[in-house]
């Protein structure tokens, strides 16, 4: 399968909203996760929350869609120009012929809490209003993302959403890639938006996988995760005018293991990672970078360092991202697709945050001013379900 370009890309997340912010934040190596400050929550966390969702107004035609994750996406697409560049891919191609790829893990949960939330205060006399205001069909689903996304670009060809924990939205790659080859759409917007909700918080704090200070992903002293929300987009095509990096290859896979741990040995892991290479033709030793899943679990960074020294000989230079911007959960993959671009583009390889005794030698303490001409993107979610993302240069 031949690879395809992006063309354009955005993201907004606690660590920047926009491009230029999320650079500086990484160059700067400044965290975007604060003590936990959202509503209604007590628990004594670090959290990647996003500025100004809270002040987004959906209007006219995107009003049924309102909800906390909906106006994190629109936030997204209106940075960076996306919504020029999707306006000139649709005079490229016609709107029937663009799909629209998005991975979510909790969509429109948020109102869906806050629904149940006002059932206990509702009086009956405002039951129908309450139904109205909060039981919106489009809110209250997991298409919810994909829909919003294609109403807010204008486009009606195939639209579909991923929901496979935190691999949701790096498998929206390989979805898109396989429409765009089986002929069933020309190009596509990719992408994925996740937003912190009470049931993120306190689910994950319930598996004891919160850390109370901020996330230190592969220190051996690492407690857990801290929380994050963001939405990310990219555009997809063939041959696209400019570029800003490729999709070398993909690999997918299954551990079939645990509902919320990963194959102790890294089977899955690893599997996904040597079909990513497969497909696209590489060896391993022409990795130049890898921009880990990293968690800051215990279990999850030791089963990911075991499964890269299985794939590679000699690792390359590693780190996570998930300190600038903690998990983001369904928005991991193309966060950190979107951070791996830029590593290319921008000769800079991240390191680590608050990394002070590392898992692994390869893991990077500082960053590097280095070119590099692939990049491996891994995401890792529960359920066992994994992808890797080969990317490679514009050039």
């Amino acid at each position: 399968m031949s690879c395809l370009s992006v063309s354009s890309m955005t993201l907004c997340c606690a660590s920047g909203r926009g491009l230029p912010e999320v650079r500086r934040a990484l160059k700067q190596a400044r965290s975007g996760l604060r003590v936990n400050d959202f509503p209604n929550c007590t628990l004594k966390t670090w959290i990647g929350r996003v500025d100004g969702v809270e002040d987004v107004k959906l209007k006219g035609v995107l009003s049924d869609f309102d909800c906390r994750n909906n106006r994190l996406a629109l936030l997204a697409l209106e940075q960076d120009d996306f919504i020029a560049s999707v306006n000139r891919l649709k005079q490229r191609y016609p709107t029937h012929r663009i799909a629209c790829v998005i991975g979510t893990s909790t969509a429109g949960i948020g109102s869906t809490e806050a629904a149940y939330r006002g059932l206990e205060v509702a009086k009956p006399g405002d039951r129908e209003r309450f139904e109205i205001r909060y039981l919106l069909p489009r809110v209250h689903t997991p298409h919810t993302s994909s829909a919003f996304t294609a109403r807010v670009l204008g486009l009606d060809g195939p639209i579909i959403t991923v929901s496979t924990a935190c691999s949701s939205s790096a498998k929206v790659f390989a979805s898109a890639a396989r429409l765009i080859a089986s002929g069933l759409a020309d190009a596509a917007i990719v992408g994925g938006v996740d937003s912190v909700c009470l049931s993120v918080l306190y689910g994950f704090h319930s598996l004891e996988l919160v850390s109370d200070e901020p996330c230190r992903p592969f220190d051996r002293a690492r407690k857990g995760l801290s929380l994050g929300e963001a939405a990310g987009f990219a555009i997809l095509e063939k041959a696209p005018e400019q570029s800003v990096g490729r999709i070398l290859g993909w690999g997918e896979s299954s551990d079939a293991h645990h509902m919320a741990a990963p194959h102790p040995e890294g089977a899955g892991a690893s599997s996904a990672m040597v079909k990513a290479l497969a497909q696209a033709g590489l060896d391993a030793s022409e990795v130049g970078y890898i921009n880990c899943h990293g968690t800051a679990t215990p279990m999850n960074d030791q089963v990911e360092a075991l499964a890269l020294r299985q794939v590679f000989p000699s690792p390359p230079p590693a780190a996570s991202t998930k300190a600038w911007t903690g998990h983001t959960l369904g928005a991991a993959g193309i966060t950190e697709a979107v951070f791996s671009l830029l590593a290319l583009s921008d000769e800079y390889l991240p390191a680590g945050l608050n990394l002070s005794d590392p898992e692994e030698d390869f893991i990077l303490r500082t960053p590097r001013a280095e070119r590099v001409d692939v990049v491996l993107s891994n995401s890792f979610g529960f359920g066992g379900s994994n992808c890797s993302l080969l990317l490679g240069r514009s050039d």
